[in-house]
């Protein structure tokens, strides 16, 4: 089992910039003119990272945090697929083995990419990946196990997304996140809380799926039913309890939308902005559209661009996949 998760400082956030530059990409920053009167939103493109997510920050950190030696056996993680993408990428560059423990319920898109990359994909009914993601380990696995959410290097890559986005756009107000792990939120909400206090963290679920607003309401991370749809990498069962009181202190809201809402959105980027997200992705601009909030001038990251062609082609035709 992991320990209670501790936010991150600057030194730990500026040595994961450093160690990833070149790594992953400095994505851009760019408007969106379909947001409602009385608000501005620009949309931070994680999509356009190398592996179509932003997951390449948090892995490519923790792989580069640890010993050269010990990652000799090879890395694996368990992941619905961005966070497995992270693990296969990482272990290519470094001439490693990778295994992807994956859940019966993973998008073909990201199981498809894990094979272009060499991976080894190991899937196992939804229930027991769940339990393997809270433990952190698998017996019958080799290698060096990759967290992508409770690793603190992990955290800090994550938090170096917050970095960028106060440096191209210094007059933000708020910044929407999509809610899986925790790990996306509370990182980028480690590096505002540092540099910009003022600047809140909202956390994006979905109304079907809503860990973290169940938590909140509760007061501690309790199960709950959860349906997400074609949305993958959100709306789990539970809040991790050792995320949870870092959950607390960093998130100043949630906000939920229907799974219809996310499909519309991701209609609307293409269309409209010429935008490739996926679900997850999508969950953040859907909120910002939503305008479920006080403060006028918001960013929503666009987490990941993963999706199988078959249920972009069923949106775009306006259907729910």
């Amino acid at each position: 089992m992991f320990d209670e998760v501790k936010p991150v400082g600057m030194t730990q956030i500026d040595a994961a910039r450093a160690r990833i530059d070149g790594l992953s990409a400095l994505t851009p920053l760019v408007g969106c003119d379909l947001a409602p009167p009385g608000k501005t939103i620009r949309l931070k493109l994680e999509n356009l990272q190398p592996i179509g997510s932003f997951k390449i920050r948090p892995i490519g950190n923790a792989v580069l945090s640890k010993n050269r030696a010990e990652l000799s056996a090879g890395i694996y993680t368990t992941s619905s697929g961005n966070s497995a993408l992270g693990v296969a990428w990482m272990a290519r560059r470094l001439g490693i083995g990778a295994t992807a423990i994956v859940p019966a319920s993973a998008p073909q898109a990201k199981l498809d990419k894990l094979l272009q990359l060499g991976t080894r994909i190991d899937m196992r009914p939804d229930d027991v990946w769940w339990r393997a993601i809270e433990s952190g380990t698998l017996d019958d696995q080799q290698g060096v196990y990759i967290d992508a959410v409770r690793d603190p290097a992990s955290l800090a890559g994550d938090a170096t997304i917050g970095v960028e986005i106060l440096e191209q756009w210094p007059e933000v107000e708020a910044i929407l996140v999509p809610f899986g792990g925790g790990g996306l939120a509370s990182g980028i909400a480690c590096a505002v809380r540092a540099l910009r206090p003022d600047v809140k963290i909202i956390a994006c679920e979905l109304g079907s799926a809503h860990p973290l607003q169940s938590a909140f309401n509760a007061g501690a991370p309790t199960p709950t039913t959860h349906d997400a749809g074609f949305v993958s990498g959100v709306g789990y069962g539970s809040v991790l309890p050792e995320m949870w009181p870092l959950l607390r202190k960093m998130i100043d809201a949630v906000v939920t939308v229907p799974l219809a809402q996310v499909a519309q959105t991701i209609k609307l980027l293409a269309e409209h902005n010429r935008i490739v997200a996926e679900g997850a992705g999508a969950l953040s601009v859907a909120a910002a559209l939503a305008a479920q909030y006080s403060p006028s001038k918001v960013c929503a990251v666009i987490s990941g661009g993963n999706i199988d062609s078959a249920v972009l082609a069923a949106i775009l035709r306006g259907q729910m996949p």
